[in-house]
């Protein structure tokens, strides 16, 4: 029987602070400082930590896989300070119009998580702050939570008659897992 020590995290919104016009650089690139003590506490509790985050400004040609790779390296330095880590890092660069089974709403990526930790999707939570977040989630059986933090605010607006738990931010929702 698998043991369920698996949190999947969208990153844009939910890890660092996310923008309309995407988080192209490294420079772009501004951590939610909350959340990237909130993953050291999942990782000091015994969680494995991974990401699966859409990235369609590779497929619109906003940036390429090697910024996208600088971007994550930016990510891992600062949550590196702060004592914590990522297991895993999925993403997608497929552009909307062109989506394959990879881009979430769709659940390749978390297919893949899933199957590398060996866990059950059914006692694996999946933090985001979009409707394809939360989709996603219920599409690989996951149990899906909604932070208000990035898209969170509106998203909460179109969920409201679900039972998906809430919370302000990614620290909060953590707190409430652990």
């Amino acid at each position: 029987m698998p043991v369920n020590r698996l949190i999947i995290l969208d990153r844009d919104g939910v890890i660092n602070q996310d923008s309309d016009s995407y988080i192209k650089s490294p420079e772009e690139w501004i951590p939610i400082e909350s959340s990237l003590r909130a993953i050291a506490k999942l990782n000091q509790a015994g969680y494995k930590v991974a990401i699966a985050t859409n990235q369609s400004g590779i497929g619109r040609r906003m940036f390429d896989h090697i910024t996208l790779a600088m971007i994550n390296k930016k990510m891992e330095m600062a949550l590196a300070k702060v004592g914590a880590h990522i297991d895993a890092l999925e993403y997608c660069p497929d552009h909307p119009d062109d989506a394959g089974p990879d881009r979430k709403p769709n659940t390749g990526m978390v297919n893949r998580l899933i199957k590398q930790f060996n866990v059950e999707p059914s006692k694996t939570f999946f933090i985001g702050d979009s409707i394809s977040d939360i989709e996603c989630a219920k599409n690989a059986g996951c149990k899906p939570i909604l932070v208000l933090t990035g898209k969170g605010k509106n998203t909460a607006s179109k969920i409201v008659k679900t039972n998906i738990p809430v919370f302000a931010n990614l620290s909060l929702a953590i707190d409430s897992l652990i």
